[in-house]
């Protein structure tokens, strides 16, 4: 059955709130805070079961949410999302080559053993050496640590990387290009320490929370798998004087309506995003305990360049013409997100956004050219198009992706999509194999300057699971680190390379986030200031 492509807005949107939008098991009659919980004990919702909560092992917001409490880098981010330090005390570079980081004295493991400068050798070279096959090994290539490329050739052992400690408590790098923002990438889970002797001993049990050691504020006391993760206060933080929660449990709700059921039955302290066909009702009814925040990170349709039908750009380019952004971010989720044309997210650090022309189209003509495009390719009602489009569980997700699917559908008639919902796990294997066609999926910036967005697409970045391979954009993504650029015209080089993006549509940019929550009013030390959106339990306190 074919459709009028243009009244999408009126019927489609509908049914797809409609069908998404499911009752909870859970009581959502009782009002928030009817339940206290102990003064010392905060729940959250991380949404799923971690794929790890090993640094070097983790790509997701769900695992990062964790190791944030367990562990902690030379840097950390203030409620501001601004850099402060962490377990390194200072640091400077002459050159913006050579850094040097002076670690304190009484950091200490939580097993009382003092973290040293040696202890980010070790766990820096862990990162990238090849056999711990790190889907961030690629983040210390961003930025620029010396010998990392031929580490990650296989042309140099992982002990070469340019990384020493001169005593316990100084610890030099040394970049191959000047790289003004190397500390702000610091803060990133994948730079934290391990401890070496604990994996060593236990391997890929060390996480586990009978062997766990960690350098945060916390550290693990339960894991029962797909229920909870519950950590305890560390004794040996170097800053415990001022941690106030004692405990801190992080809950598996994948049902964003059951996340707001088993807040407002007094489970939940944190929720994670707000159901949107619900979130009207909730501002109204808890106003001052509803959160909302910018968030640096953009939802996008990540597209396999490699497989067809999509190594065709033209294809590629038909179904980001055809997709109403405006209608996903307005109608479909309407918490005030906004439709996406950058892989960048809109307001982050330095970066002047591109308007691709045809952005201002009007609609008809969009699906018009669209169109033109498929029958180039050899697309049309007597040669459909059919691909699989993959998306992990969730009610969003999967509203998204009905959303997506009916646009296609009714723009031209001939298209096909097949929607496949996969657990997080799975999803994430799949999607770092190559084995899909398209995907959802997001990326949230490790730090506030565009890099952080833009170097995911390079040909050699193990986050490039889009495989997107552009010696142009490589070369232009190269120029930003040059001796001697400008702040001016290295934004210059970041809007070319939204350019590259848009011209090849190597993804499909959907909509920018924002951060939305409800809080019980006695959680104390949330901000809404973060655009990193950084929630670190230690920064949370029972309020009077």
């Amino acid at each position: 059955m074919s459709f009028s492509p243009f009244r999408f807005s009126a019927y489609a949107v509908a049914a797809i709130l409609l069908t998404a939008c499911g009752q909870s098991s859970d009581n959502p009659q009782q009002s928030a805070g009817t339940q206290q919980p102990s003064a010392s004990i905060v729940t959250r919702n991380n949404v799923t079961e971690p794929q790890s909560l090993d640094p070097h092992q983790i790509t997701g917001v769900p695992e990062i949410n964790i190791v944030r409490d367990l562990l902690e880098g030379l840097v950390e981010t203030d409620e501001t999302g601004a850099i402060i330090p962490a377990v390194a005390e200072s640091w400077e570079s002459a050159d913006n080559k050579i850094w040097t980081f002076k670690l304190r004295p009484d950091a200490r493991w939580s097993n009382g053993d003092p973290v040293t400068a040696e202890d980010f050798v070790y766990s820096w070279r862990r990162l990238v050496d090849p056999k711990t096959a790190s889907q961030y090994a690629s983040y210390l290539q961003a930025a620029k640590i010396a010998n990392i490329d031929d580490i990650l050739d296989g042309k140099k052992p992982a002990d070469s990387l340019g990384v020493k400690a001169v005593d316990p408590h100084t610890l030099q790098i040394t970049l191959t290009a000047a790289v003004p923002y190397f500390p702000q990438m610091l803060y990133h889970a994948a730079t934290k320490p391990v401890h070496r002797a604990t994996v060593e001993k236990y391997g890929v049990k060390w996480t586990q929370p009978e062997n766990f050691v960690g350098n945060g504020a916390y550290v693990m006391d339960k894991w029962v798998v797909n229920e909870r993760i519950e950590l305890v206060k560390n004794p040996q933080y170097r800053d415990a004087d001022h941690v106030k929660i004692e405990r801190v449990v992080f809950v598996p709700i994948g049902s964003q309506t059951d996340d707001v059921a088993r807040y407002e039955a007094g489970e939940i302290d944190i929720t994670d995003a707000l159901p949107p066909e619900m979130y009207a009702g909730l501002q109204e009814k808890y106003p001052q305990q509803l959160k909302r925040s910018p968030y640096l990170c953009t939802y996008y349709f990540e597209i396999n360049n490699q497989k067809p039908p999509f190594d065709d750009v033209r294809v590629r380019k038909a179904l980001s013409l055809a997709l109403d952004r405006d209608i996903i971010a307005s109608k479909v989720l309407g918490r005030g997100e906004e439709a996406a044309y950058n892989l960048t997210r809109v307001g982050t650090s330095g970066f002047v956004p591109y308007d691709p022309e045809w952005r201002k189209l009007a609609y008809p003509a969009r699906v018009t050219e669209a169109k033109k495009l498929l029958a180039e390719a050899g697309y049309d009602e007597n040669h459909p198009l059919t691909f699989n489009f993959l998306y992990n569980t969730s009610e969003q997700h999967k509203k998204i992706s009905i959303a997506a699917a009916s646009m296609w559908q009714q723009a031209f008639g001939f298209v096909k999509v097949n929607l496949e919902n996969q657990e997080w796990k799975t999803y994430l294997d799949n999607r770092r194999s190559g084995n899909y066609q398209i995907a959802r999926a997001s990326w949230c910036g490790d730090y506030n300057e565009p890099s952080t967005f833009l170097n995911t697409l390079q040909s050699d970045n193990s986050s490039n699971r889009a495989f997107y391979k552009n010696p142009e954009y490589d070369a232009l993504l190269a120029q930003t680190l040059q001796a001697g650029i400008s702040d001016q015209q290295r934004a210059e080089y970041y809007t070319q390379a939204e350019v590259l993006i848009d011209r090849d549509t190597a993804i499909i940019p959907v909509y920018g986030y924002v951060n939305s929550r409800l809080v019980k009013p006695r959680i104390g030390g949330y901000s809404d200031k973060d655009v990193l959106n950084e929630l670190p339990s230690k920064r949370l306190f029972i309020q009077p």
